[in-house]
């Protein structure tokens, strides 16, 4: 029996809602999710595996203009996610679509989605905050622009016309055996996942800059046979005044985060863990090429 079988890759500014569309084509918690701008900082990869088709979900970090390092990194995760897409998925909200028209006519957007072997589609997030007639006149505009295939109108939170989107993007699959096992959900390790799901609850518990300049990484993760898998995570901040803040009066704050920290863990790995959290600095990490690579900021 033939198989489909391709990569489509999600992209969009921040917040449009790249990873709660991901998670739900998927049927799994895979990107975090926070009301929070730039919430995703690398390429997540997710497989929804059926016995005819097999589609590799790339999702991304939002496109914006890089002002430090790390969002130069980010955008790099963005491009090379592109160029990897038999069918790019451009995503847009249905808030302001003057706005959103005029920022696809941008240089670095427009570069984006040229690639002519690419099957594109215009997703219209959001609808359930818009009416009818601006939604109307938004497929006219976009439909005439000549620059993607398709446009769908959705919403990912209320799961409304996902299913013709899916179909859509099958029809643009080409035929190919599946990349990879049937039972692969992703390609990277539980603790990349943990250290996500970490950072989620930095980025609801903690408040302003704090959340932008923290890292997370995994500094030791052991499972064990009988009693809690263990844990150790590195909070990382970029300078010594952010350190208490973390950390909270007498440790309140860094007690509230590995509570939360934990119980997502637990959902997400079904297991029970024992977390320990440390706040360490790195000074301006996020301008630092050396400290980027080592918490994995390259493609």
């Amino acid at each position: 029996m033939q198989t489909k079988a391709g990569f489509v890759t999600i992209i969009g500014k921040p917040n449009v809602g790249k990873s709660t569309l991901t998670n739900k084509l998927l049927g799994e918690e895979l990107s975090i999710i926070t009301s929070k701008p730039q919430t995703t900082r690398k390429r997540i990869l997710g497989v929804l595996d059926e016995k005819e088709y097999q589609i590799i979900f790339l999702d991304t970090p939002g496109i914006l203009e890089p002002k430090y390092l790390l969002q130069e990194k980010l955008l790099e995760f963005v491009e090379s996610s592109v160029k990897d897409a038999d069918v790019l998925i451009f995503m847009i909200t249905a808030k302001d679509i003057a706005k959103e028209l005029e920022s696809i006519q941008k240089e670095n957007i427009k570069k984006l989605i040229s690639k002519k072997s690419q099957r594109k589609i215009l997703v219209i997030n959001k609808i359930d905050l818009s009416n009818e007639e601006t939604i109307t006149k938004a497929l006219k505009l976009f439909e005439n622009s000549n620059l993607f295939e398709k446009v769908i109108p959705i919403s990912a939170l209320e799961n409304y016309n996902l299913d013709t989107l899916l179909n859509s993007i099958m029809e643009y699959l080409p035929i190919h055996p599946k990349f990879y096992p049937d039972d692969q959900l992703t390609d990277e390790p539980e603790k990349f996942f943990v250290a996500e799901k970490i950072r989620e609850k930095i980025l609801e518990i903690y408040h302003d800059e704090i959340p932008y300049s923290v890292e997370v990484y995994i500094e030791q993760f052991k499972e064990r046979e009988k009693g809690k898998d263990y844990i150790s995570a590195v909070i990382v901040v970029e300078r010594e005044s952010q350190k208490p803040i973390i950390l909270g009066k007498k440790g309140s704050s860094i007690k509230k985060l590995g509570n939360a920290a934990r119980q997502s863990i637990e959902d997400f790995l079904m297991r029970e863990v024992y977390l320990e959290l440390r706040v360490k600095v790195v000074e301006n990490w996020r301008k630092d090429k050396r400290a980027l690579k080592n918490f994995g900021y390259t493609y």
